[in-house]
């Protein structure tokens, strides 16, 4: 299947399940292909055949906008070089979750989460270590007389106890011996953060030097300029003096190629709930795309009241409430 055919089928999919999904980020550089929302769920989505195909710096643009958008960054992907994913299983690729299209249908069509995780040394579940002790204790069964059912030590059963997470082998036991489940589901949805590493927000790029002076007369107007590097944006800002308040930020010569930009960042926009704006090297006739906002940096420049700047962008942008 085409990388294509698998992100219609995937944005398909998710429509079924009651998403708003934005259009394809069909421009360079990008993160990630397609935005999606059900309720109070972003998802930022990268579909691929090959997982492996997604770089580190990919991934670490994926979970700095996930932070900023208050999205989760997530990769459907059919296979690595070297085997199919398999159903059911929650993969990492540079923190960010993977899963293969039968567990995103099974999460978002079904409502039935993954429990088992790839990582380093085999496949793994999150344990419910609470119910184990209840369970273990009303069997009136000693810590080490459930260790040499499992084969493992007595400290082992006590890590489990305590939330270590086990291989699938030993949940697969756990279950024989207790009739029932003891696995925890991966909250994909939270970006999984409950079984992978900890790992901080990576650090924002700098901005481009041809952005400089647009971000600054955004810092001094009170917005918090995230730069990015690989998105349909050029940065992402935020109004200090409104916490709900994000703004997608372009900014160019006012080229085909950049009103085709603009006119994604309106549906990523729509989809995100954030407004979103461009500033443009020249005047524009128009004052916004598909409610992306256009603002000349001539404009810009004449405006020194910070309220003046903020009032331009919500007059012109498409409020997150109107989409």
């Amino acid at each position: 299947m085409s990388r294509t055919a698998l992100i219609g089928n995937v944005t398909a999919m998710l429509e079924d399940a009651g998403f708003l999904v934005s259009d394809r980020c069909a421009v360079r550089p990008k993160s990630f292909d397609v935005a999606a929302r059900r309720d109070e769920d972003l998802l930022l989505l990268k579909i691929l055949g090959n997982v492996d195909a997604l770089d580190a710096e990919t991934g670490a643009e994926m979970r700095r906008l996930g932070e900023y958008l208050r999205g989760t960054p997530m990769v459907i992907g059919v296979r690595t070089r070297d085997e199919e994913l398999k159903p059911g299983v929650v993969y990492f690729r540079h923190g960010v979750p993977v899963i293969n299209p039968d567990t995103a249908y099974d999460l978002f069509v079904e409502g039935m989460p993954p429990l088992i995780y790839a990582a380093p040394g085999g496949l793994y579940v999150s344990l419910d270590g609470d119910l184990l002790a209840d369970e273990r204790e009303e069997r009136g069964w000693s810590l080490g007389r459930l260790a040499t059912e499992l084969g493992v030590s007595r400290r082992t059963v006590s890590k489990y106890e305590d939330g270590m997470n086990a291989s699938i082998e030993v949940a697969i036991r756990l279950e024989e011996l207790f009739d029932q489940p003891f696995s925890s589901p991966v909250d994909v949805l939270e970006g999984a953060d409950g079984v992978r590493d900890a790992e901080p927000t990576p650090s924002a790029p700098a901005a481009d030097p041809d952005d400089e002076h647009v971000l600054h007369v955004l810092t001094s107007a009170g917005f918090t300029v995230h730069p990015t590097a690989r998105a349909p944006f050029k940065a992402v800002s935020e109004d200090e003096d409104s916490s709900a308040a994000r703004v997608l930020t372009g900014h160019s010569t006012f080229t085909a190629a950049a009103e085709k930009r603009a006119r994604i960042m309106s549906s990523i926009g729509e989809v995100a709930q954030t407004r979103s704006v461009y500033f443009t090297e020249e005047d524009e006739k128009r004052e916004s795309v598909d409610g992306t906002a256009l603002v000349s940096c001539e404009e810009l420049a004449d405006v020194t009241d910070p309220e003046k700047i903020r009032e331009l962008i919500r007059d012109r942008a498409r409020s997150p409430s109107e989409a």
